[in-house]
Formats: structure tokens, sequence, C-alpha cells
């Protein structure tokens, strides 16, 4: 599944223009890997950027809920490319384009290799590849702790429950980061909390606050931090999703296990009486 070819010759244009009167097609294909141009870059912080890529006028990415993409690259001189998933923070029904906001990680092959990209540079994805089976109405509540570029796939679920007026599903999450600086994405999630205040819960922490100006909280997720802010273990329907860098997924639920698996539950979740059934980790 990983290293199937690419489908020889289709590359998707350099343009973003969307046609309204055409109909909307699906971009993405599980059996090919699809070749696709860097529109643009935008510096987000110091270390992270979204990157904007082309595919048909005509066409959306079409991603399930809850899912991602594989992206494909050669890296440096490596024989075998470098496979790696990442989840799109553009919306479903964008037509044209598709936008991924990537942190640089200095010692990350394809995080570096997709910061040096320049407008016009090709990279190759595929998918979708499915994640949590969410259905609306199905949960009372959904939790969420998030780390830094974990945040794409929590803004991917946000979006989608906010924007179906059947789905009254609440949702609150918890966002870490090193430093207000860090905080990717903000004015998105400050817009969705500020427009669905009784559905939607948001919570910024940072290890350390830069300026008195801060009112968010500061330090680490603790198990003090999940008791105050999550669905109770004990209550019916609830979920909680955990994504982010793999300390603090060590901690808070355990790690991921090979090839993507959820692995075993452990750390604060586990401690606090949570089950396998009521934790995901992205």
């Amino acid at each position: 599944y990983f290293l199937t070819s690419s489908r020889e010759g289709q590359i998707c244009p350099l343009s973003s223009t969307k046609d309204v009167d055409s109909s909307v097609s699906k971009a993405l294909d599980s059996k090919w890997f699809l070749k696709c141009k860097l529109l643009d870059k935008t510096p987000i912080n110091h270390d992270t950027a979204q990157f904007r890529f082309s595919l048909e006028p005509d066409q959306v990415l079409g991603l399930d809920i809850t899912s991602c993409i594989l992206v494909k690259a050669r890296v440096g001189n490596s024989f075998m490319p470098t496979i790696r998933p990442y989840t799109p923070v553009s919306q479903q029904d964008a037509r044209g384009y598709f936008d991924l906001v990537i942190k640089h990680c200095p010692d990350g092959k394809m995080s570096s290799h997709i910061h040096s990209l320049a407008p016009g540079d090709v990279l190759e994805i595929k998918g979708p590849m499915s994640k949590y089976p969410y259905k609306a109405g199905a949960l009372k509540e959904v939790g969420m702790i998030a780390g830094g570029s974990g945040i794409t796939p929590m803004l991917q679920l946000i979006q989608h429950v906010l924007e179906d007026p059947s789905d009254n599903t609440r949702l609150t999450l918890v966002f870490a980061n090193k430093s207000e600086d860090d905080i990717i994405l903000r004015e998105k999630l400050d817009s969705l909390a500020k427009e669905h205040p009784e559905q939607f819960k948001l919570h910024y922490i940072v290890d350390k606050a830069s300026s008195s100006n801060w009112k968010g909280d500061v330090g680490y997720v603790t198990k003090e931090l999940v008791q105050k802010y999550m669905p109770a273990a004990g209550s019916e329907g609830v979920l909680v999703g955990v994504c982010g860098p793999p300390p603090m997924m060590s901690v808070v639920s355990g790690s991921k296990g090979f090839g993507f698996s959820q692995g075993k539950l452990g750390g604060i979740l586990k401690e606090l009486g949570y089950t396998s059934q009521q934790v995901f980790k992205f």
C-alpha cells in the first residue's frame, strides 16, 4: 500500500482557481500517489509554515473526517522513499488546493524536505488513511489533548463538528505548547471558540509564560489538568483524543504502536480510569 508507484503523468497544475459551475471530483486515490505542485509557502512562526498545494480547479481533496494523507518523497541520496502521514488543515470543500501546516524538525527527513520546497516543486500524496470512525451524534463529548503540530487532526474534527448543525457533540481542547509564539493556528481556533462558545471550549497551556498578559495555563499536561478540563472517565459517550510529540504521548496516553497502531493505553489517562475504547491516539 505505502510503496505503490505514482500514476504516470498525473500532476496537478500550478493553479488554485475554483470553478463553481463544474462538477466536484475527489483528487485522492487510495491506489496511486498523486503528484501535486506547491503553490505557496506562508510562514506561521519561527519553525512552522503553511504549504498550499494545487489540485485540479474542480477538485476537492476528498478526505474523510479523522483521516490523513500519506506524503512520499525521495530525500537526499536515499534509494527508498520517505513516507509520512500528515493531516491537511484546509476545509473539506476547498476546491483546487489543500493546505498542510508543518513544523520543521531539524532531524526530520520529511519536514526538512517540505520546508526546502519552492513554488512549482512537486510532492506526492495518497489517501485517505482513515483514523477514528467518527459519526455525528454517536458521542456526547469529545475531549482533545494536542501538543504542537499535533493540533492538525484535532482542528479537522473540530471544524467538521461545528459546521454540522445537526451535530451537538460537545468539544473541549487542551492545546499545549512551549510558548505563546509556538501556538499555531491560534487565530482559527480562537475564532471557532468565539463563534461556538457553548459547544467548543478551548484551553491553552504553555511551558513558560512569556508575558504578564498570558491568561492560559502554565506548565505541562498533568493529571490535575486532565481532571480539570477533560470529560470524566466514568461518563457515557465520551472520547479523549491525543496527538503530539512522542514524550507527551507517552506521559498522557502511552505511546502509539508499530505501524500507526494504537498501542497499549498508558500514562495519565490510564491512571484516571479511562478505557482503551475511550481514548484515541491520532
